[in-house]
């Protein structure tokens, strides 16, 4: 019987812990919307990154804001340690804009998919934000 209501109090602890980060967590901006939520260092960005940065401007600023550091109250920064290699594979970028995907660690919604853009530009992309990551402590 113990062990039952241990295993049930442990159940909720951590439901209440998920809640908890999700309300209070990351979730909340803490700047007026629409306006950056983060302070980006550009560093001086490699061919491919330039590339990448022409069709991050043109397909993914209007959200994410101008160099990845997210509006408050439209999308993330991707600068930041959400996107960090190690949690968010490359992959992530490439799939994102090209299928949407279902909002799990933000509260801004879901991301819908972005016409227009192709496999090979979501590439330079992530070149892109890789290097603005590095330039940041993002690793």
């Amino acid at each position: 019987m113990n062990n039952r209501k241990t295993g049930i109090l442990a159940v909720v602890l951590i439901a209440a812990l998920v809640i908890g980060i999700r309300v209070f967590g990351p979730n909340t901006p803490s700047v007026p919307d629409g306006q950056p939520m983060a302070e980006v260092t550009v560093p001086e960005l490699t061919g491919v990154a330039l590339e990448g940065q022409a069709v991050f401007t043109a397909n993914c600023s209007a959200c994410h804001g101008v160099n990845a550091t997210g509006l408050s109250g439209l999308a993330p920064p991707l600068v930041s340690p959400i996107y960090r290699p190690a949690h968010h594979a490359d992959i992530a970028f490439i799939l994102a804009p090209l299928m949407g995907v279902r909002a799990h660690h933000w509260t801004f919604g879901s991301m819908p998919p972005v016409p227009g853009v192709s496999e090979a530009d979501l590439k330079k992309v992530t070149v892109y934000i890789r290097e603005l990551q590095r330039a940041n402590g993002v690793e």
